[in-house]
């Protein structure tokens, strides 16, 4: 076909449009339902199934048991409950087909006479809808999939999902259904929830007013909301009851009576109960919905029961001990912070604190200069309450595990969820201080360190990058007399680990920290690491201990046992990983029988003296700069637990110098929980760790040449740890006060002294002495900007240390 045959077509058909037939005419008007049809058939597809508006009849929330069968949570996706239509006041039926849908019984889930009348008044700009109460389930139901725009495709959309809700549904399910969906505004999703709401009441005591104002707010939550919009809800009250006059449900008498009648509205957000272990709950939502979605199923509606590993009775007597010890700690933070002494003696942290506020932003924003702005805050009593009260509330975190399978038993995220939900377990990053040191002697000992090597207790100067020195220091001057390995720790002598650390190296003290379980956070290699200068989680520090209490063998901390279905079939078991041993067994057994010491003799000591625990068990103290964080970690054969304890914001210490220590502030958290989980025998005091055999004459030997040759000549090859050494006989634990004295340290800047000798043999006897625990900070790389030189951390022995990171 040519140009010119083309053009001439065209010609003619334009010719028959301009001059229709009636052929034509009756062709053009009977294609378009047919056109229509084949609309509303492409589209079917694209609305809920047959099956998900089933499903949607019997929707389920996930829930969320202990070991023990002890519930948790639930997953529901709004704050809602669930009434039976029995359950539900008759006069809020009454009112919602009165106002919504008057012909409900007559219709099969659209009325054809409602949407004609509503397009005429449309048409003539009076806009109207024309949705029936089952169209506007079928939206509450499905937003994603129908939508909310004002469009033909809509409207197709949620009539086809409203036919297939009717021909499921019976009227009574429809309106059971629509009335515990439909959104009250304040989180609160149902008829029940809005009831307790906006009258502290069931839905069942609702009257013919409250039901009114109720079905009212339906038009528009926020436009006739009674507690934000009294006199637009009473008008759209009035409108209600009327409709339920012209429909004979209420008598006109009475109508004039109650329509004169004010709001009567008793207001209480409705808050879901965090449940007894929240912080754990919302880290488990995270998991469960990447699980979910993995497998096809929806948290909120296909029933799911979750079996944690989490025991109801632990977590107990685990809010209960950070309870307590919150409790007292903060009658401390309360009193060293009292506005007319440590607030008002801290006047320029004090303004930082006001410039940090959105009201200091909004002053500024709105022409204030910042000495007025300033000046006004300050004046403002409320505002510097809220703030004192807001920056000077203790908090903790605590969680405990069986380091035999991994499972979390207890967590604790802070000390009341309702206030402060952030999770001080796992998303909190704080400096360790001397909790971190243990890695430091496992990695010596690894190298073939014994307890009893020895080092002198001297000055310490290591070169830093760029010429700068590192001077880490403990509560007193250097005695000049040997220790030994063992009492370093036991005593957290600085001055001791810092040689030990440059001895042994910083890359692999990481790679060993990192490999018993501290694998999210970023650890410096620098020397200062020995001291716990880099944030780390409690999760990951509890986990790396759990791996010294599981003979050295890593296992991934785990949350969940098993999945089951709501008909009780088990979807998934989950089964503890595979370990990963991290240190040898011999290696591992060395470094607990000196953390032992800890507990019997060190800065730990009175989990023996004043918590009476005879069992066998090790830990490690840990403080940091100006006491702004206190951590304490307990090894059992059967459970480890740890706890953190400091203020959201480091730059807030508890200004003690006794409580602010991890022994006095984060042990007796774990003491207490230690303490009544063994009188309760939920674990048993009788367990002990494994020892190893001893080995011949002859193989001790061997380990002890292949040491010498490991220290002296750097062997690229790993030899195996020796054998842990005998215990010997526990003294009697001294007072504790006494291994905690008050301690001062500064670091300083100089020239850099020429390197520290390797790692010493055995050499004299070890020199017991109260000593410094304190944690300098990493090198001047890693430091906040706004300091000049390199600060240090401490321990229950009390030195200075560089802020750590705030949540």
């Amino acid at each position: 076909m040519n140009l010119a045959q083309i053009k001439s077509l065209a010609a003619e058909r334009l010719a028959r449009l301009r001059r229709p037939t009636r052929r034509g005419v009756a062709k053009a008007v009977a294609a378009v339902p047919v056109l229509f049809l084949l609309y509303v058939l492409v589209l079917i597809p694209f609305t809920p199934g047959i099956s998900d508006i089933r499903k949607a009849k019997s929707d389920q929330p996930a829930q969320i048991l202990s070991a023990d069968g002890k519930p948790l949570a639930v997953f529901k996706w709004a704050n809602r409950e669930w009434v039976r239509l029995a359950d539900i006041s008759p006069n809020v039926t009454t009112a919602l087909i009165a106002t919504e849908d008057h012909r409900f019984y007559q219709h099969f889930g659209l009325d054809w006479r409602r949407m004609g009348s509503a397009a005429l008044h449309t048409f003539s700009g009076d806009r109207q809808g024309g949705s029936t109460i089952t169209q506007q389930l079928a939206r509450n139901l499905y937003p994603d999939e129908i939508g909310r725009a004002p469009t033909l495709t809509r409207k197709l959309k949620e009539a086809i999902t409203a036919l297939k809700i009717e021909a499921l549904y019976t009227k009574d399910e429809i309106l059971e259904t629509y009335l515990n969906t439909v959104p009250f505004l304040y989180n609160a999703y149902g008829i029940e929830m809005a009831a307790r709401t906006y009258f502290d009441k069931s839905a069942d005591r609702l009257d013919v007013l409250e039901s009114a104002t109720l079905i009212g707010m339906l038009k528009g939550n926020s436009y006739y909301n009674p507690v934000i919009n009294p006199e637009r809800a009473v008008q759209r009250r009035n409108t209600v009851l009327a409709q339920m006059v012209k429909y004979q449900k209420l008598e006109p008498a009475k109508y004039e009576l109650l329509k004169k009648r004010p709001l009567r509205i008793d207001f209480e957000r409705q808050t879901e109960p965090p449940g007894p272990a929240p912080h754990f709950a919302q880290q488990l939502r995270k998991w469960l919905i990447t699980w979910a979605d993995r497998n096809d199923y929806n948290i909120y509606t296909d029933g799911l029961v979750v079996r944690t590993t989490i025991d109801s009775r632990l977590q107990a007597l685990a809010n209960q001990a950070v309870a307590r010890q919150g409790n007292q700690l903060q009658g401390i933070a309360d009193a060293a912070w009292a506005p007319r002494s440590g607030w008002a003696a801290n006047k320029d942290l004090v303004q930082a604190f006001v410039r940090e506020t959105p009201a200091y932003r909004a002053a500024r924003e709105s022409g204030q200069t910042p000495e007025a702005a300033m000046k006004q805050l300050l004046a403002d009593t409320a505002f510097m309450q809220a703030l004192r009260q807001s920056k000077t509330r203790i908090q903790a975190g605590f969680v405990a595990l069986d380091p035999r399978t991994g499972e979390i038993k207890a967590w604790v995220g802070s000390r009341d969820f309702t206030l402060d939900a952030f999770d001080h377990v796992q998303q909190a990053q704080r400096q360790p201080g001397s909790t971190f040191k243990p890695f430091v002697y496992g990695a010596a000992f690894e190298q073939g360190a014994k307890p009893d090597d020895t080092f002198v207790d001297q000055a310490v100067e290591i070169p830093l990058a760029g010429g700068e020195v590192w001077r880490p220091s403990d509560d007193g001057p250097p005695s000049g007399r040997a220790m030994s390995l063992r009492d370093g720790l036991v005593y957290s002598k600085n001055t001791i680990t810092a040689q030990l650390m440059q001895s042994v190296g910083p890359a692999k003290v990481a790679k060993l920290a990192r490999a018993m379980g501290v694998r999210q956070s970023r650890l410096d290699p620098v020397p200062s690491l020995a001291l716990g200068t880099s944030p780390v989680t409690l999760k990951e520090m509890v986990s790396a201990y759990g791996t010294i209490a599981n003979q050295g063998a890593y296992l991934e901390p785990v949350m969940v046992s098993r999945i089951e279905d709501r008909k009780g079939e088990v979807l998934e078991t989950f089964r503890p990983a595979s370990p990963e041993q991290a240190l040898p067994v011999a290696t591992v057994q060395t470094l607990l029988d000196v953390m032992r010491g800890v507990i019997d003799r060190g800065t730990g000591a009175s989990i023996r003296t004043r918590f009476g625990i005879r069992a066998d068990v090790a830990g490690k103290t840990g403080t940091t700069q100006d006491n702004a964080d206190g951590w304490f970690i307990l090894m059992h054969p059967q459970l480890v637990a740890g706890a953190w304890v400091g203020f959201n914001d480091s730059r807030v210490t508890l200004r003690s110098d006794y409580w602010g220590q991890g022994a006095h502030s984060a042990l007796p958290m774990v003491g207490d929980f230690f303490q009544r989980s063994l009188r309760s025998r939920m674990i048993d005091a009788n367990v002990r760790f494994v020892e190893q055999k001893e080995t011949g004459l002859f193989e001790a030997l061997g380990w002890t040449i292949r040491g010498w040759y490991q220290r002296w000549f750097g062997s690229a090859a790993k030899p195996e740890a020796p054998p842990a050494p005998k215990r010997a006989a526990r003294p009697a634990p001294p007072d504790t006060a006494a291994l905690e004295p008050e301690a001062s340290v500064a670091a300083s800047v100089a020239s850099a002294p020429p390197a520290l000798p390797a790692l010493p043999g055995a050499s004299s006897p070890a020199v017991e002495q109260g000593g410094a625990d304190a944690a300098p900070a990493g090198a001047p790389a890693s430091a906040p900007p706004a300091m000049a030189a390199p600060s240090f951390t401490q321990d229950d022995a009390r030195a200075r240390a560089s802020e750590s990171s705030q949540p």
